[in-house]
């Protein structure tokens, strides 16, 4: 049975967990989340200040090999993407997502270093790799502590970290170019990221039958909803009945999941969310640059503005959506906003200020379809294969990281800016069509 046959299961009612048990997870496994894929955001991004703050000069880079230095990250980042998800059910995603923090922490100071852009490319690619599982990971951890009707505004506040992340690194970023210079950037924030390890490791828990302080209350609350949904998940027919879907062959998993149709869209519609997100991400200190003609730390301060949209776009957006239970248009219409905003920026250009309000808009629905988008395969998976197609959907998906950033780059370079951008706005509406067509369970 395929994905699409099931849609049309009923949707338990969202119930609220009952006043007198402690919710001492929210406050305790979210925190260490958000903080490690902050720390892994700012390595990732860091080098959409560096370039025009000094590394394209420095390296003789243009604006191609610049998307392409920053796209690259991309086709690194699909290789650990199902290990990881799988590992995260069944192994330790704390214990993965230590080894990763350590490797990227190392590569990110090595980046400063570089010589020429081979030695870029080769080490943006390895940086892809080392980050590559961590959000799969990262949600499945999450789906182990919150129940369906919590999962959207959890993901939301995990998801909090590019926002977050963003208001650390511009302005951090515009700071250290402008005070010492671009390759410093890279050496200090790969020394926060080992920093930041220590921490991970002191505070972070798998699962709650794991975690020494939850109360027994919290914990059987939180087991009973999660084997409730499990409950009404059907399991695909081609399962034998004998074999439970947790000791299914990852390949069989795999096969059932790139056989059914929702999936690929779903891969499809990130594919082109990410285009639209890292575009828009890795461009956005050089448009600014290029808008105002100001230096870096006054760039790095104007790119902070549309991080504190984001934060406000995704908790609206994420708490929304758990409210009313629906889904598929709480990441349709964000994406259709975006795309509108980033078609603005270029229409308005010759207003500078009217065109960076447009940018700020952009910001707001930068990923506020993210958290809800991420609702969807629990909704249609069992916990075992939903750990999987997290892991498949945000592989292939994020490829549209790599060709965004490249194929804006070659557009500024043989065309304009505007051109990028538009390219940009239509594969965000491209995704949008693709969210009004998921299954009515996504509703």
């Amino acid at each position: 049975m395929t994905i699409s046959q099931q849609a049309g299961g009923a949707r338990a009612p969202a119930l609220a967990p009952p006043a007198d048990i402690p919710a001492q997870r929210w406050w305790r496994v979210i925190p260490p989340i958000l903080m490690v894929c902050i720390v892994s955001y700012m390595d990732r991004v860091n080098i959409a200040f560096a370039m025009p703050g000094g590394m394209s000069d420095a390296l003789g880079i243009g604006a191609g090999m610049a998307g392409l230095a920053g796209g690259i990250f991309f086709a690194g980042y699909l290789f650990l993407q199902v290990p990881g998800g799988r590992l995260a059910v069944h192994g330790s995603g704390r214990r993965f997502i230590a080894w990763s923090m350590l490797a990227w922490a190392v590569l990110s100071v090595l980046t400063g270093l570089v010589r020429n852009p081979t030695e870029l490319l080769i080490l943006r690619f390895a940086l892809g790799v080392a980050e590559g599982g961590m959000l799969p990971v990262v949600l499945t951890m999450v789906g182990n502590w919150f129940p369906d009707h919590e999962r959207g505004r959890a993901n939301a506040l995990v998801i909090l970290f590019v926002p977050i992340a963003g208001m650390i690194t511009a302005p951090l970023s515009g700071l250290v170019i402008a005070a010492l210079d671009w390759r410093w950037l890279f050496i200090i924030e790969g020394l926060i990221s080992a920093l930041c390890l220590g921490l991970w490791w002191l505070l972070a828990c798998d699962r709650p039958q794991e975690a020494g302080w939850i109360s027994a209350a919290e914990r059987n609350y939180v087991l009973a909803r999660l084997h409730a949904e499990q409950q009404r998940t059907t399991t695909p027919a081609s399962m034998p009945a004998s074999a439970p879907a947790c000791e299914a062959p990852t390949r069989a998993v795999l096969a059932r999941l790139l056989a059914d149709t929702v999936i690929w869209r779903l891969i499809g519609l990130n594919f082109l969310y990410q285009m639209g997100i890292y575009g828009y991400t890795l461009w956005l200190p050089t448009i600014l640059k290029n808008l105002t003609h100001g230096g870096m730390g006054q760039v790095g301060l104007l790119a902070m503005v549309p991080y504190v949209g984001t934060m406000a776009g995704i908790l609206l957006v994420s708490a929304w959506s758990d409210r009313s239970g629906r889904r598929r248009a709480f990441v349709m219409w964000p994406l259709l906003a975006f795309a509108a905003c980033l078609a603005g920026s270029v229409w308005f250009h010759a207003n500078t200020w009217l065109a960076y309000a447009l940018l700020v808009g952009c910001g707001v629905c930068l990923q506020a379809a993210a958290g809800v988008f991420w609702t969807l395969p629990p909704r249609l998976l069992a916990a075992d294969e939903a750990g999987v197609a997290r892991g498949l959907i945000n592989a292939l998906g994020n490829l549209g990281g790599f060709c965004g950033p490249y194929a804006m780059g070659l557009l500024i370079q043989h065309v304009d800016a505007g051109a990028g951008v538009y390219l940009l706005a239509g594969a965000l509406v491209l995704a949008a069509t693709l969210a009004a067509t998921l299954p009515e369970r996504c509703r």
